[in-house]
């Protein structure tokens, strides 16, 4: 990664980003604060809500099809061997 000090005077974040579209930033503020600018590929996110109440965020993460699919699609995906056992992933990791 690169570090780009961020100056106090306006840099358009278009600039950043094409920075950062070359090779992942390690941004800094005048005062000393630190964030990544990084690229992100194939994402997949699910917005649930913005509620601290847990019944009404588990409620809504129920009636989210699209994260039901993606979860049914997973749990499908290691029901049909594509997975590893855990005997396998200890015996390439040198546990075993």
């Amino acid at each position: 990664m690169q570090v780009q000090m961020v100056s106090t005077k306006p840099k358009t974040l278009s600039d950043l980003l094409k920075k950062a579209r070359r090779k992942d930033l390690f941004l800094q503020s005048p005062d000393g604060e630190q964030f990544v600018l990084a690229r992100v590929t194939n994402l997949q996110a699910f917005y649930i809500g913005s509620s601290d109440d847990a019944e009404r965020e588990i409620e809504m993460t129920r009636k989210n099809k699209r994260l039901s699919k993606f979860l049914d699609e997973r749990g499908a995906a290691s029901k049909t061997g594509k997975g590893k056992s855990l005997a396998e992933v200890r015996r390439r990791l040198g546990l075993a």
